[in-house]
Parts: C-alpha cells; structure tokens; sequence
C-alpha cells in the first residue's frame, strides 16, 4: 500500500474568533489603553505587575491597586524576527521583547520597531508607539520604537468605562502532508471506494488505514474496500449554533462503524429527527454528486437511516 504516488498535501487554515470576558482589573487596563495610558497592579510584597494580574502570584490574594506607568522602559530581553508572519505587529524585521516601563518591577512583552536592521540590544531605551484611534486593546500599543527617534507621544486622554469583552482572532496556517497509507485512501475516495488496510497478525480493519497496527505495532498490509453502509455506535445531538455552521441545529455527529471496519469515524447523520437516532442504527453513506468528488472524506455528505432492523448491541459494544 505504501508504494506509488507520493503522498499528497494540501494547505490548512484554521481560524476563530476568542471572545472572553475582562473582568474589573484588565477591563480597567484596556481602558487605560484607549486612552493611551499603561497601568499595572500593586502586589502584596510592592512590586507594580505589567501587565496587571487579577491575583496576587505569591499569595493568591485579589488585587485592585492600579498604578500607572510611563509609556517608556528598557529592554530586558529580546529575539528578533527575520522574515515576519502575517498578522504580526509589523510586516518588516522586528523583535519580540521583554519591556519594563518606568514604574514597573516586571516587564512587559511587546513588539520592538528596530528600523531596517538589527538595531535592538538589551538595555536599549524605547518608548511607545500609540496606534491612531485606539480602541482598548493591547494594539492599542503598535509596537515600541527606540526613544530617540523623532517625534514623541500624543497626549494621553481621559480614562472611559473599563472595557468588558475582548474578541481576539485566532489563526493557523499550515501544509499538512499525510500519510502514504491515507494518501491511498484520499485517492480511492475521489473514485467513490471506502479503502481501509488490514493488521496481518490480529486481522483488524482501520478506515482511514494506519501505518501500522496500534495494537500489535507492526505494519498495516493490503488493501480492504468496504461498503458505505454501517452501523452508527455513538453520537452526538449538537444544539448550540457557532459561526460557520451549515447546518442549523439540531442535527447529529455520529461515529459510524463502516461493516468490515474495526474502527468507526465520525460524520453527520441526517435523513431523520435528531431524536430518532440512536446507538445500533443502520445507517448509508449519501454521496455528493460525482462531479463534486476529490480527495475528501466530504465526498460523503451525510449518512442516513437504511430502515434495517437495528444490530445488536454486542456485535459493535467493543468498538465504542
């Protein structure tokens, strides 16, 4: 099976939005941001934390003392960033430091904007770099640039309400390469065939085929087709919408143990009531038209009830 084309890859972009509540002390600290002023939080033992801290790290203790600091500092520590990433502070080289402001006991990280070479050192002076409209954020704070650069910071405002919800983006790109042995698979989806691969010493079936047995430990061999129709053996009624669903709920994520199969996967089951699904269900793969087919799991849009008497609970109970 590991023999042939090579394996395929395919570009993978994984996002969502994070939306947290602040609380009393960063909600005070983010309103502080828009209105281009930095503040930390007295400690049990003195020291002003940058940023603040809810609790106090040594005893557990609330605190509420906010302190301002000033906008400038030095550089504790620092890397720098040769080739930046999309969506980091600046899109030139830059580096990532450790900041602590005047007023402060603990630094700070934050983007340094060293100009066009590696001008950044430890105990380097830098100021902040306030953004146009700032909006009670952390970006409020573009990055922080050596102190001596001309210009200077705008005037600070006045402190509004404490800000109460943040939503930060979250972001990851990368290639992902499969395996061989799911490339084999991947390949026999786009021709509408179910490929599994088979343990040689304890006969297990795994769909997507492994490259090796994860019960025995040796090398999966063969090639097994299975049919599209089998038997759903847990599942779960999703009533909670979130942003991209294309279904609206309620609808069931079922694992379905393919027959022949060893191992269920997980798809979506539709074609009934969410109330009437249930564990023991024999269940068909419905595919998406043909001319729609790739190297996807997605070919399957769904599966849905055969109308065959359910199976018995102990011909699947050691596949749950």
């Amino acid at each position: 099976m590991t023999a042939g084309p090579a394996p395929l890859q395919a570009p993978l972009d994984i996002g969502f939005d994070y939306t947290r509540s602040l609380g009393p002390v960063l909600g005070r600290f983010m309103a502080g941001l828009a209105a281009r002023r930095i503040h930390g939080v007295r400690g049990s033992d003195g020291r002003v934390l940058v940023p603040p801290v809810e609790y106090d790290p040594s005893t557990a203790a609330p605190l509420t003392e906010l302190v301002e600091v000033a906008n400038e500092g030095t550089v504790v520590s620092w890397t720098w960033v040769s080739e930046p990433l999309a969506d980091q502070p600046l899109a030139r080289p830059f580096a990532w430091a450790l900041i602590r402001l005047d007023g402060a006991d603990t630094p700070m990280l934050h983007a340094v904007d060293a100009g066009p070479e590696d001008r950044v050192s430890t105990g380097m002076r830098v100021r902040a770099r306030w953004a146009p409209e700032p909006a009670g954020r952390i970006t409020d704070i573009e990055c922080f640039e050596a102190i001596d650069k001309p210009g200077g910071s705008p005037a600070p405002g006045e402190i509004g309400e404490p800000v109460t919800m943040m939503t930060a983006p979250v972001q990851l790109r990368y290639t992902h390469t499969v395996s061989p042995e799911e490339s084999h698979y991947l390949r026999g989806l786009a021709e509408g065939r179910l490929l599994g691969g088979r343990c040689p010493r304890c006969g297990k079936v795994y769909i997507p085929p492994r490259g090796a047995c994860p019960t025995d430990g040796v090398p999966t061999v063969g090639e097994v087709e299975l049919p599209d129709h089998g038997v759903i053996t847990t599942f779960c009624i999703v009533n909670v919408p979130f942003l991209g669903q294309r279904i609206t709920p309620p609808y069931v994520a079922a694992y379905v143990l393919l027959d022949g199969a060893d191992i269920p996967f997980l798809h979506l089951v539709l074609g009934c009531r969410a109330e009437q699904v249930r564990m023991g269900m024999r269940v068909r793969a419905v595919w998406q038209p043909r001319e729609q087919w790739g190297t996807t799991l997605h070919n399957i849009d769904h599966f849905e009830p055969t109308g065959e008497a359910d199976a018995p609970f102990e011909s699947y109970a050691r596949h749950l």
